[in-house]
């Protein structure tokens, strides 16, 4: 199926990365790389093409399997995404042997469903947050499995740790986690040249990297992010609460983009 004809429908799979936190809509809403696939292969497949967002900011990986990806397969897309697991890395319960053997039976769901599917080895998010020496071992093993999952599936691979770009502070929003609107740029980009499709040139423009800041300023900077984000964050894994309790998928149906 695979081929820029042959994408008549895509749904994307997953949890903020997918969702499209933090590129804001001017309406408040979230776009993300999902959306900015989704408008250029709409250019290529014509009005027929129709397009489903399932993601939901701070899923873990067993809701998502759970909730999103039968409701994917149900819709039964010509292209799906599937990106899941970063959350779980973030956890103290993280399992990897049970997240991998997990993933690999996901994939193999999704493709035996006749649908082409893209993957995505994480970027290097850990570098400027606390927990590095934890996390980024972690990153490492999902990164792995996620391409020998592709490998043995034969799903779209989409390298973002390879890419030495998302090192630059300037593709991360304020909170350090999620992408700026740059960031999903460069993601759509990339996710359109792993499918054979082009894209608009300033996609892939990276912003210029900031200088290094005075020891002071740059404290003082760490100290709003951990008030306003890391705060936050460590309370709601206190109380049991995700950034997603009350959040539904933006595009719950498979439908055209005009809707």
């Amino acid at each position: 199926m695979e081929g820029v004809v042959g994408w008549r429908s895509f749904v994307a799979v997953g949890d903020s990365f997918t969702e499209g936190l933090n590129d804001a809509y001017p309406d408040g809403g979230f776009r993300g790389w999902a959306d900015l696939v989704a408008t250029r292969l709409a250019v290529e497949a014509g009005p027929e093409f129709r397009y489903a967002n399932l993601a939901i900011r701070g899923r873990l990986f067993p809701r998502v399997v759970d909730e999103q990806v039968p409701a994917a397969l149900a819709m039964q897309p010509d292209l799906i995404s599937f990106a899941a697991g970063g959350n779980d890395m973030l956890r103290r319960s993280f399992d990897p042997d049970d997240l991998i053997a997990r993933f690999n039976e996901v994939v193999g769901r999704l493709r035996a469903g006749g649908a082409d599917v893209v993957l995505f080895r994480f970027a290097d998010v850990m570098a400027r947050l606390p927990g590095q020496r934890l996390v980024a071992p972690r990153v490492q093993v999902l990164n792995q499995a996620v391409g020998d999952t592709a490998e043995r599936h034969g799903a779209i691979l989409v390298d973002l740790y390879e890419d030495d770009t998302y090192l630059n502070p300037m593709m991360w929003s304020t909170d350090r986690l999620h992408l700026s609107s740059a960031g999903h740029r460069r993601v759509a980009a990339q996710v359109l040249t792993a499918l054979g499709v082009s894209c608009a040139d300033e996609w892939l423009l990276v912003p210029e990297r900031p200088l290094p800041k005075p020891w002071l300023a740059a404290r003082t900077d760490d100290l709003r992010w951990a008030t306003h984000h890391l705060a936050p964050w460590l309370t709601r894994r206190l109380t049991g609460r995700s950034s997603g309790d009350t959040v539904t998928a933006k595009r719950p149906a498979l439908t055209p983009l005009t809707d």
